[in-house]
């Protein structure tokens, strides 16, 4: 059963958590000045109100079952992007309809970095710096942020933690799920700051140093330039950043592993190496190809090709090069990241390099057993042998992937947009991976998309974010519940 005020109360926790970060982009936009301070500041005081009321009116409850921590943890993010998208459709701009708005900040939060704004550099900085923001907070997940500063309730950690966090990733931790919580929450915070001190190194303002720190270690990708990252031409700022984004989309808890010198860590993770080598291999065949067919020199083609497959394959999406007029084989090796992705347990989205290198591992279990009938297989990640239940559950996933974005491609084509954008834009929104091909392309975006497209795009981004399977577990709860 599930107990509504219960959910609503912490729904408030959420909003609060939100409301911080938009007085802090209304402070930022007070200080320089500019007109979206309104904006900022309604939007500021609307969600902080709708976040205390409850607090006030929701009486004290301190045992939460699943049922509720997945009510919460998935309608958390629904809620979420909708106050979000409250600056832009008060500021207007190139926020003209309810589809661009909620577009960006479904975007945002889901850290798919997808963008429906033509000229990013005209934007006030106290709107950048919330469009950057909603990359920070649903990088790690608001709800892992909620539960590092809620007070220890019996039952509310674990119920949140098993609805926000998937199986596979919490192989690599054996601790309490609060102690988890503040290991990724460490790490993230780590990362973003070294990454913000080395890019102010590099040359970076500090505001745009603050901006892209955000967006790199949530694998967002949103920028404070048109350009992308191609606006600063710096090899030192590539090179940095490239490192981030590649570091940012592997296990937070092997991360950290690394850092205190734990048993499991990145060097000793099979899985780990054996995404380090598709991705070079990815990047070697593009720089041949690219250098083959005279778009640039050996060099200059490894450069872009190391950063846009390390941008996709994180589904960070930044750019350096506009690859709308690449070669075909290496635009098919870059949708293929888009939908491979990076690891679980990061701020990657997409099916998650582990549920590939585990499917490959059952179809090697199955044909032994085609071979020897009679023989018992156990399938092993890392030597911890995978629950038959958990294989299960990993190949229903990459079925339901495919077929998802199948499903969207066809919607989009049926609106009259051509096959390659449609078949891109659906990966790149399904795997929060930001820019696709066609007219979606590095250094294109979204906004000649019909808002009806917008919509369905808006909802493939959540379904990616909140992988797919915890929104269906949901809508059967609920119409369980109205059977009974």
């Amino acid at each position: 059963m599930i107990r509504t005020k219960v959910v609503i109360k912490y729904l408030g926790y959420i909003l609060l958590f939100n409301s911080l970060f938009l007085l802090i982009s209304a402070a930022i936009s007070f200080f320089n000045n500019e007109q979206s301070l309104n904006a900022l500041i309604i939007s500021a005081l609307t969600c902080g109100v709708l976040g205390v009321l409850p607090q006030f009116f929701v009486g004290k409850n301190v045992l939460l079952n699943f049922h509720e921590g997945l009510s919460i943890s998935v309608t958390g993010w629904f809620v979420t992007c909708i106050i979000g998208m409250l600056p832009y459709l008060i500021w207007g701009g190139e926020f003209n309809t309810v589809a661009d708005a909620l577009f960006e900040s479904v975007s945002g939060y889901t850290t798919t970095g997808a963008s429906i704004v033509n000229n990013v550099e005209a934007l006030p900085r106290g709107l950048l710096f919330w469009r950057s923001s909603t990359s920070f907070i649903g990088g790690v997940g608001i709800i892992l942020f909620v539960l590092l500063v809620l007070p220890e309730k019996r039952g509310a950690m674990s119920s949140f933690y098993r609805a926000e966090v998937s199986d596979l990733s919490k192989m690599s931790f054996a601790m309490r799920s609060r102690h988890i919580t503040r290991i990724v929450v460490m790490v993230y915070l780590s990362l973003i700051l070294i990454l913000m001190i080395l890019l102010i190194t590099a040359g970076m303002s500090f505001f745009d140093a603050v901006c892209h720190s955000f967006t790199t270690v949530a694998t967002s990708g949103f920028s404070t330039k048109n350009l992308s990252i191609a606006a600063y031409d710096s090899v030192w700022i590539e090179i940095i950043i490239t490192f981030f984004m590649l570091v940012s989309s592997m296990h937070f808890g092997l991360i950290y592993g690394t850092m205190t010198r734990k048993k499991y860590n990145l060097f000793n993770s099979r899985p780990t190496r054996m995404y380090v080598m598709v991705i070079f291999s990815g990047i070697l065949l593009i720089s041949l190809q690219l250098t083959g067919n005279h778009f640039y020199g050996f060099w200059e083609s490894l450069r872009f090709a190391a950063f846009q497959v390390v941008s996709l394959v994180s589904t960070t999406g930044y750019a350096t090069v506009d690859t709308a007029n690449w070669p075909i084989f290496s635009v098919i090796l870059l949708l293929y990241f888009s939908v491979q992705c990076g690891m679980v347990g990061s701020t990657a989205g997409g099916i998650k390099f582990d549920r590939i290198y585990l499917f490959f591992g059952t179809l090697k279990k199955q044909l032994k057993l085609i071979l020897h009938p009679e023989g018992v297989f156990a399938l092993k990640m890392n030597k911890q042998t995978i629950d038959q239940n958990l294989e299960l559950q990993i190949m229903v996933f990459v079925i339901l992937y495919i077929l998802t974005f199948s499903l969207t491609t066809l919607l989009l084509a049926a609106m009259g947009i051509d096959g390659m954008t449609a078949l891109s834009a659906s990966i790149a929104t399904l795997g929060n991976v930001g820019p696709g091909f066609g007219s979606v392309s590095s250094l294109g975006n979204f906004s000649q998309m019909p808002d009806a497209a917008k919509f369905i795009l808006s909802a493939n981004m959540l379904l990616g974010r909140l992988e797919i399977m915890n929104v269906f577990a949901l809508f059967m709860m609920f119409s369980l519940k109205r059977k009974s």
